[in-house]
């Protein structure tokens, strides 16, 4: 009982953890750069435990995004809500991709969370930068990169076991 109080516990912390790396103040020029935290997050959790968080995690994370961020009430949970149901809906034929694929896998699920709030910002009226839009999704790449190395030793200990 004590073991499945805790399995909830890391996760859940690495999200809140998340929200506050998504509103820290940064330098003018680091701040283009800024990895999308939350969609990084999700989209790791969604590709290594799927059942683990699940759309309405995707949906209240980006709620709460929204309200930290100031932006467009629903803006972030609809683009979370979309990148989140496709690596859920594709995890298991994501998950035997190799490194180099999964990585553009990611690259493209960021850019299209990116893209999502291009559009619901053109359709608002907002503009942002060109800079800030497209960096995030390098950088969260990156990012999504490291922790897959650093949390996710089952796929490296099934490598092994195969060679």
């Amino acid at each position: 009982m004590s073991g499945q109080q805790h399995s909830w516990f890391g996760p859940a912390l690495g999200l809140v953890l998340t929200l506050a790396l998504a509103v820290v103040p940064l330098p003018g020029i680091v701040s283009a750069f800024r990895p999308d935290w939350v969609a990084v997050v999700l989209l790791f959790w969604s590709l290594t435990a799927p059942r683990r968080f699940s759309l309405l995690t995707a949906f209240w994370m980006g709620v709460v995004l929204d309200t930290l961020s100031g932006s467009l009430l629903g803006q972030h949970a609809l683009a979370l809500l979309v990148v989140v149901y496709l690596a859920e809906r594709f995890h298991l034929r994501i998950r035997v991709f190799p490194v180099s694929q999964l990585a553009l896998t990611v690259l493209f699920l960021l850019g299209l969370y990116e893209f999502i709030l291009f559009w619901i910002d053109g359709v608002a009226g907002r503009t942002v930068p060109l800079i800030e839009r497209w960096a995030p999704p390098l950088t969260g790449t990156l990012v999504w990169l490291a922790l897959l190395v650093l949390f996710d030793s089952g796929r490296r200990d099934e490598a092994h076991a195969r060679l």
